[in-house]
């Protein structure tokens, strides 16, 4: 496996699929935003490989949010859409708006939306679902039109009617227009969208909630979505996220998946984590950590 990288751009190869991780988002963030009891502090036993990548100086949290570009020999993939321009309404203020250049890079990537075949959004929350549409002439349209839009059945049931005025800002302005313009193809939990990428059901963060593994040549990753969020729950799976749906389910998930591709030559391709993003995990002692 083949990694190099370019500032909004970072490219890998899985036996023969072509893979970039195009940025849309990188900020600091406090652990208190996302884990239910964590602060700063509880970094230090695994600062020694945290930083100065994952953890900045001050013990934040960098947290990437990023598309997964594939390229197989049948399909070009987008997993996770990222946060999207000029959302409205959404649960952080600072992402109202909002105008990225998203769209830009990913041209860097070789890639135009009218070339997409398959999105497929690990889960529907806003930052995994933001430039899924677009909007043009005062309507959210699909940005990527020649794009089936892969829609869990079982996540959509869980969003559909939620009450929340931010979730359903997510819904009306991410989800439905998909439905409306009569692009989506309705999957289950486990899916193949052609003989080297498949979804696997990884439930607890949302009820419809999956990896994508990708298999090429011998070679295999896996992209996590929010599964974990941050490499730190590799040493410490039993951190809770205060998104998680199901937060005891989410723990046992995260944690069987550790355990299975420990010591493996599986490469683990984080929805979240900073460069270098793509790392492996590792047993030393007791502990389990990344090597990248």
């Amino acid at each position: 496996m083949s990694e190099s990288s370019l500032p909004s751009v970072q490219s890998f190869a899985i036996g023969n699929i072509q893979l970039a991780k195009v940025l849309d988002s990188l900020e600091p963030t406090s652990p208190r935003f996302l884990y239910v009891d964590k602060r700063k502090d509880d970094f230090d036993p695994h600062l020694e490989w945290l930083q100065p990548h994952f953890v900045d100086p001050e013990k934040r949290m960098l947290l990437s949010i990023h598309t997964f570009l594939i390229q197989t020999k049948h399909h070009t993939i987008l997993i996770d859409t990222c946060i999207g321009n000029e959302k409205q309404n959404l649960a952080f203020a600072q992402w109202n708006g909002r105008q990225g250049f998203y769209l830009r890079d990913l041209a860097a990537a070789s890639c135009a939306p009218e070339s997409v075949d398959y999105v497929f959004c690990t889960h529907m929350h806003l930052d995994h679902t933001g430039w899924s549409t677009r909007l043009q002439d005062g309507r959210w349209t699909p940005t990527f039109p020649n794009a089936k839009y892969l829609f869990n059945k079982r996540e959509w049931e869980h969003w559909q009617n939620e009450p929340n005025p931010e979730d359903q800002a997510v819904v009306q302005q991410n989800i439905v227009p998909i439905i409306e313009a009569g692009q989506v193809e309705w999957v289950d939990n486990a899916w193949g969208i052609d003989d080297e990428v498949t979804l696997i059901p990884t439930p607890g963060h949302t009820p419809g909630h999956c990896r994508v593994l990708l298999r090429s040549n011998g070679q295999e990753a896996v992209i996590t979505g929010d599964m974990m969020v941050h490499p730190v729950q590799i040493a410490e799976p039993q951190w809770q996220q205060q998104a998680d749906v199901d937060k005891a389910l989410a723990i046992e998930t995260r944690t069987q998946f550790i355990d299975q591709h420990c010591d493996s030559d599986t490469l683990i391709l984080g929805t979240h984590f900073n460069t270098a993003t793509g790392v492996h995990i590792v047993s030393k002692g007791e502990q389990k950590r990344i090597k990248q």
